[in-house]
């Protein structure tokens, strides 16, 4: 009898713990970024160009790693293999106002990042937090 109760408790604490998940990151696929503080939102395009965020044997890169956007695209990176992440830093893109935040790390294939393009006309820089010293850079042009 005592073996039975203990295998209850144990179900019983295993359902607990499932029902306990978070809210989800928002870097879970199919959610979206916000649009940088104080920036207009841009009338959406339908338009999403999906950027891969891929590790193998030839090193860690987005694909394409430049492309060119309209305000009202979607960017959606997509994690392919590898962990990553992209940033818009600052310091690598002077001048340019309302960059969008950094996302938080990709773990598990298919994850994606959308980023909604409510970005002034322009060239940017991004990067791969974790893998920016090996390559993993890019540009994108955002066109008027």
């Amino acid at each position: 009898m005592k073996r039975h109760h203990i295998v209850l408790a144990l179900l019983s604490a295993g359902f607990g713990i499932a029902a306990c998940g978070g809210k989800p990151a928002a870097s879970d696929k199919g959610a979206a970024a916000p649009a940088a503080s104080g920036a207009p939102a841009a009338p959406p395009t339908g338009k999403i160009i999906t950027v891969e965020m891929i590790s193998d044997a030839v090193g860690n890169y987005f694909k394409p790693a430049d492309f060119e956007v309209h305000r009202g695209d979607v960017i959606r990176y997509t994690l392919t293999v590898g962990v990553h992440n992209v940033r818009f830093l600052p310091d690598s893109n002077p001048g340019k106002q309302n960059l969008p935040p950094a996302s938080d790390l990709l773990q598990l294939p298919g994850q994606t990042f959308d980023l909604p393009v409510n970005l002034e006309p322009g060239k940017y820089y991004f990067q791969c937090d974790a893998h920016a010293a090996l390559g993993m850079k890019g540009h994108l042009t955002v066109d008027p």
